[in-house]
């Protein structure tokens, strides 16, 4: 077995889905800015704070965020060149996505991409709603340590819940919250 293993945020890493994410969020609250939404990303996305978004009657709080999204991802593909830097790192590394995003989404997207072959784990947000947690299972399944790790993302929050576990991260320039 490869002794490293490299962790993959998925939205904004591997898939451009900014757009439909934003999309959904701004159908649930009309006022929401694409800076705010943003912001949501500084920290883990499942623990933002409600009340720094100024709610009018348009919100509708009524709305699952996953129900309206996963229709939204059927014609989303990966960036371009990432299903070649995918097979190209899987050939020396164990690649694991950990994920705000539904395992079974993430899934689907890959194996439509011809890509699930190449990740030994998809841990979604179905799994646990904290990344901590969740390298923490990477630990104990794979009886590894942060040392043998490094988390690939394109969020503070991420690089923040990484660095709490004791693991390297790698931001890249595009994605959700290192663009223009």
């Amino acid at each position: 077995m490869k002794n490293k293993f490299l962790l993959f945020d998925f939205d904004g890493v591997i898939v451009d889905s900014f757009a439909p994410a934003f999309e959904v969020n701004k159908k649930m609250c009309p006022v929401m800015t694409e800076d705010d939404y943003k912001r949501r990303f500084e920290g883990n996305i499942n623990n933002w704070i409600e009340a720094e978004i100024k709610h009018d009657k348009r919100c509708r709080h009524d709305l699952d965020f996953f129900t309206e999204y996963i229709p939204k991802m059927k014609g989303i593909v990966p960036f371009e060149e990432m299903s070649e830097i995918v097979r190209d790192l899987a050939k020396s590394y164990n690649l694991i996505i950990i994920s705000s995003t539904l395992t079974l989404l993430i899934d689907e997207l890959l194996k439509r991409n011809n890509l699930s072959e190449y990740f030994i784990e998809i841990m979604g947000n179905d799994v646990h709603t904290s990344k901590v947690e969740k390298i923490k299972m990477v630990f104990s399944k794979y009886n590894i340590g942060s040392e043998d790790c490094v988390f690939i993302t394109d969020t503070l929050g991420d690089i923040r819940e990484a660095s709490d576990s004791g693991v390297g991260a790698i931001a890249v320039s595009w994605g959700f919250n290192f663009t223009e």
